[in-house]
């Protein structure tokens, strides 16, 4: 198991990306699969920066976790941000034109389409969720 604490910037967003990647390529993950969690990691990266604090800074942290059978990767994102739950936002309207749709959404829900498995919660002051894909 690997992790990265890291000030939830946007500026570091190449940092948590070549992080992800590093431990995607040692393991052997088909580049499908890490393109997919690469999206989906850069997603939730991207919020945690941009909301998790408000208008002040706090760390992110970011922890890879591989396992055998059957291969996959998990991984995992903490803040100490505002208790947050992406997965209970409902799915935008995909039917619908950009126009027509209601603002936000829509990256919450391509990380759910990228990944097997993502899950939420909320423990002793901190936002954990977890991403899986098998590969």
């Amino acid at each position: 198991m690997k992790s990265l604490e890291i000030e939830a910037s946007l500026q570091n967003l190449d940092q948590v990306l070549e992080f992800l990647e590093e431990q995607l390529f040692d393991a052997g993950c088909s580049m499908k699969a890490a393109m997919q969690l690469q999206l989906a990691a850069e997603e939730i990266f991207v919020n945690i920066a941009s909301y998790a604090y408000g208008s002040g800074t706090g760390t992110a942290r970011i922890q890879v976790e591989f396992e055998q059978a059957p291969r996959a990767v998990k991984v995992t994102f903490t803040d100490a941000g505002v208790p947050y739950d992406p997965l209970k936002k409902e799915d935008p309207d995909v039917t619908l034109s950009a126009a027509e749709r209601e603002i936000g959404g829509l990256g919450i829900f391509i990380t759910k389409k990228s990944v097997d498995d993502i899950s939420y919660e909320y423990r002793e002051g901190k936002n954990i969720l977890t991403l899986k894909k098998y590969y």
